[in-house]
């Protein structure tokens, strides 16, 4: 069966390469490598200084051109670095979708980390969060910022899912059954939550933030998943990265925010948690099994 991060197209380095020498002639000669594969691009580093995401999905596609519009005002708002895109990639005969090109937003995957260390990032992650959260609504519905159309705050629907992760994990042998977890989840209300509307990154998990050598965070990166929807989707990190010391400091920083939001944040912190632990499987990524189930540690302490 195919998986939800199934590319329907794939693309190598060596045309990825021909691709990009064509149409910007003032990086010849190109040294290309493949840095990874998200869910919807597979992400190259060009020359050591620039990042290419060329899509891998045709959802991609509109998303990519919306970060083109939003990421440039962006990038002078806020405190941690985000891409800054200034390659803007046209379809060929053999490529049939555009890609963009960012400067290389320098740090590493925060693999594990002391509680001491991951502390360090709450101040700065709640300022930037707070400052993207207030980002004006109807700006960025100008440049076709789209609501929610994925029913993420549906907590049933997701309820479902990641009850079937677990057991998906627990057949892999990636974690035992985690009865901690589904006592938990037994307490979440099974509605959908509509409010507040914010615009959001939405996909603001440990596989998409950097940290420098010190293990702080430098970097939040993959906008794709940006859209207006409830805060609680990018609040998750504050259960999914940092210790629950880290946390009564995060959100005097951020602000008030509801027990029903904090609940919903958790919530996303295990799910995408579990999707995480999956993904690092399928891939055989194996610091990223290590992450995810530190993440998921951490989000249900």
């Amino acid at each position: 069966m195919s998986q939800p991060w199934s590319p329907e197209i794939a693309i190598t380095p060596l045309e990825a390469r021909e691709i990009i020498e064509a149409q910007f002639p003032q990086l010849i000669p190109v040294s290309i490598a493949e840095l990874g594969k998200g869910f919807d691009n597979t992400v190259f580093i060009v020359n050591d200084m620039y990042v290419f995401r060329f899509p891998r999905r045709e959802i991609a596609v509109q998303l990519l051109s919306i970060e083109n519009q939003l990421l440039p005002l962006l990038v002078r708002q806020l405190n941690i670095v985000i891409p800054e895109p200034i390659f803007f990639g046209q379809a060929t005969t053999d490529y049939k979708w555009p890609f963009t090109g960012y400067k290389h937003v320098q740090g590493d995957s925060p693999g594990v980390l002391s509680d001491e260390v991951r502390n360090l990032s709450a101040v700065p992650l709640a300022l930037f969060l707070k400052k993207l959260h207030q980002f004006p609504i109807d700006q960025a519905e100008k440049m076709g910022v789209p609501h929610d159309r994925f029913e993420r705050m549906n907590i049933g629907k997701r309820k479902e899912m990641l009850v079937d992760n677990i057991k998906k994990a627990a057949d892999l042998h990636l974690v035992e059954e985690d009865q901690a977890a589904l006592d938990w989840l037994s307490t979440m209300k099974e509605t959908k939550l509509n409010t507040p509307i914010t615009l959001v990154h939405g996909d603001c998990h440990i596989r998409n933030i950097l940290v420098n050598k010190e293990g702080v965070i430098s970097g939040i990166i993959d906008w794709g998943d940006t859209h207006l929807g409830n805060p609680a989707i990018d609040l998750s990190i504050a259960y999914s990265f940092l210790p629950q010391s880290g946390r009564e400091p995060f959100f005097q920083k951020y602000g008030e925010v509801s027990n029903e939001i904090k609940m919903v944040a958790k919530f996303f912190a295990i799910y995408v948690g579990f999707i995480l632990l999956l993904y690092g499987h399928d891939i055989k990524d194996d610091q990223l099994i290590a992450s995810a189930k530190e993440s998921i540690k951490l989000a249900l302490n």
